[in-house]
Parts: C-alpha cells; structure tokens; sequence
C-alpha cells in the first residue's frame, strides 16, 4: 500500500494536528503546512485555532513559537496521517539537530479518534499534550464547538498547566 493511501472502507476519523515554527516566516511556515496536509485527498481540514506566540520549552535559547492546532477529518489510519505530516515537515525544510530546538515547522498528532497507543513510533494521546499550555489553549479553542465536554475535559489540565500566562493570541 502506497503512503497515501487508505482502505476503501476506511471510516472517518477526527483528529488534531498540534502546529509550531519559530524560525522565519513563522506564519507563513504554518500556513503552508496545513495547506500540505489539506492536499492530501484523503485529509480534510475543518478547523483552526488562532496563532499564539509562545516561549520556547525544554531548549530555551531559541526565538519565540508561534503555535496553532487544526482538527481535520481522515480516511488514513493514524500512522499514515502521521507519515504525510513528516513529510510536510521535510517539505518544509524542518531539520531535527536539537531535542526541542529551533524549526521552521513541527507537526504533531495530539489526537486521533479515541485512540490509545504506545509505540515508539507513535504515542496517542500525545504523551507531552496535558502538561503544554502551549498546546491545550490552541486545541480546547478549535475543539470546543465540536466536543464541549472532551474540551472542559482539557481546560482542567490547562488550569493545572505551568506556562499559560505566556500563550498570548497572536495578530501580524
């Protein structure tokens, strides 16, 4: 079976793509990468959160984030969305030197369905996702109007989450 490619009979799925650049033009750098993924026939973007500039966590020597989350609707399984997100970071010139360092372009799969896995390719939820304000504000924006619950569910991590003070809505 090709990347690309799904099973016929394939149901869809919900899920939630965690977006971050800080080198560049950082808007510019997300917006082509969900235009990459919206490409994808089998990949259909249905929502966006705003852009917030975020200080970098882990490496801190390093410019500012700007971080968004969209929630798309699929036909490829979980590994495959996350194959064609790799390859969007690669398109996108993303180069992996420092553990948590500057990039023109991260993606990560924060949610996928229900799903639960640990495997060392691919952890769902995503293992990070409920200790990142910089994550759980973008995500609980573009999930609340499709799943109020799942999203106040979220917004009790963020209560607890270190950071938040400094997510701040984003305007060029």
């Amino acid at each position: 079976m090709d990347v690309g490619e799904s099973q016929p009979d394939r149901r869809t799925e919900r899920a939630y793509i965690g977006l971050g650049s800080n080198i560049g033009d950082r808007e510019r750098y997300l917006q082509e990468a969900v235009r990459l993924l919206q490409e994808h026939p089998e990949v259909q973007v249905t929502g966006t959160s705003g852009r917030y500039e975020t200080e970098p966590v882990g490496y801190v020597e390093q410019d500012p984030f700007l971080n968004m989350v969209i929630r798309v609707e699929t036909t490829l399984t979980a590994e495959r969305l996350f194959e064609q997100m790799l390859q969007a970071e690669q398109m996108l010139g993303r180069k992996r030197e420092i553990r948590w360092g500057p990039r023109t372009i991260d993606l990560d799969l924060l949610l996928y369905g229900d799903m639960v896995q640990d495997r060392p390719d691919l952890i769902l939820p995503h293992p990070r996702m409920l200790e990142r304000a910089f994550v759980l504000v973008p995500l609980i924006e573009v999930m609340k109007p499709h799943e109020p619950e799942r999203a106040m569910e979220l917004n009790r991590h963020l209560e607890r989450a270190e950071g938040k003070e400094g997510v701040k809505l984003w305007t060029n």
